[in-house]
């Protein structure tokens, strides 16, 4: 749409919300040095702090994020970062793979299947407020990826738990919030419960700035169209390459994780191929745990 037509329905929250209410229900090719993608720093002490808006849905577009399932791990023959093609609810061979090891019932071939599991992004387009470690950025509209931690703070503004608290759209230019991203690292990992959105007002209050950089956005449906995705035959063949699958079966080697669930960790505690945010997951939870059984236990049903 419009900014013009942004403006007047600015009812959408409604239509919004379900869409995140559609969320919980459900728990390529490769451009390292993609400079349309803003990612936080940390300073020598390990923190990081940086002001950015989320913003609403770009002309054309329904949602003001787009997600994606993608997958990364380290094997005998190399790391393989590769987005999934069930994002496309296609087959993929590495969940069909992994479907294999888990209904094999041995717990070493299952717990190498929680390795190789799905990784769950989100991409919005944000306009930089304040970026102490690079202050270039500020006043850029830019491409923000980040996981499902993130996201839970963003479902929990728009749906507050509490009744004195006032439901929030932080992608609505006027009605909004700025989000204060705060980045701390607990156990060598990063953790963002310091964050926090500040109090809802508009971006600006100059109508003309709103326009120009609504009119700014990236598309977000190229990030999931499907030429960005390699073909199934492709990344059979990089994921065999990989683990060191032949005819006579999986190499001894056991794929080492980059990444369970954790999306919005950044920071990396090995070496790995240069990302625009390299994601490494913290210690698996109890919740994550049932989301690695349930996910697989629907790949074994589907199968």
């Amino acid at each position: 749409m419009s900014f013009n037509e942004l403006k007047r329905s600015r009812g959408g929250f409604d239509k919004l919300q379900k869409a995140l209410e559609g969320e919980t229900s459900e728990a390529s090719t490769k451009n390292f040095s993609d400079d349309r993608y803003w990612r936080p720093e940390l300073d020598k002490s390990g923190n990081g702090y940086a002001i950015i808006r989320f913003l609403p849905a770009s002309n054309g577009e329904e949602l003001p994020w787009a997600q994606y399932w993608d997958h990364g791990f380290q094997g005998p023959g190399g790391w393989y970062i590769e987005k999934s093609l069930t994002t496309l609810s296609k087959k993929d061979p590495v969940s069909e793979f992994n479907t294999q090891l888990w209904n094999s019932g041995d717990e070493a071939k299952k717990d190498q299947a929680r390795k190789q599991k799905r990784r769950l992004h989100y991409v919005s387009n944000i306009y930089v407020v304040s970026d102490p470690k690079h202050p270039e950025f500020e006043g850029k509209v830019m491409l923000f990826r980040y996981g499902k931690k993130i996201f839970e703070m963003l479902k929990d503004v728009m749906h507050p738990q509490f009744e004195d608290e006032t439901p929030v759209n932080p992608f609505d230019l006027w009605e909004g919030a700025n989000f204060k991203l705060k980045v701390r690292k607990v156990d060598g990992y990063w953790n963002y419960d310091k964050s926090e959105f500040a109090n809802s007002g508009p971006l600006f209050e100059d109508e003309s700035q709103l326009e120009e950089t609504y009119n700014k956005q990236h598309s977000l449906g190229e990030i999931i169209a499907p030429d960005q995705f390699k073909s199934y035959e492709e990344l059979k063949e990089r994921f065999e390459r990989v683990l060191g699958i032949s005819n006579e079966g999986i190499s001894t080697t056991t794929a080492e994780t980059i990444a369970e669930d954790n999306s919005d960790n950044f920071s990396s505690t090995v070496a790995e191929p240069e990302l625009p945010i390299s994601e490494m997951a913290g210690p698996t939870t109890s919740n994550e745990e049932k989301e690695s059984l349930s996910y697989f236990e629907k790949l074994a049903a589907d199968s």
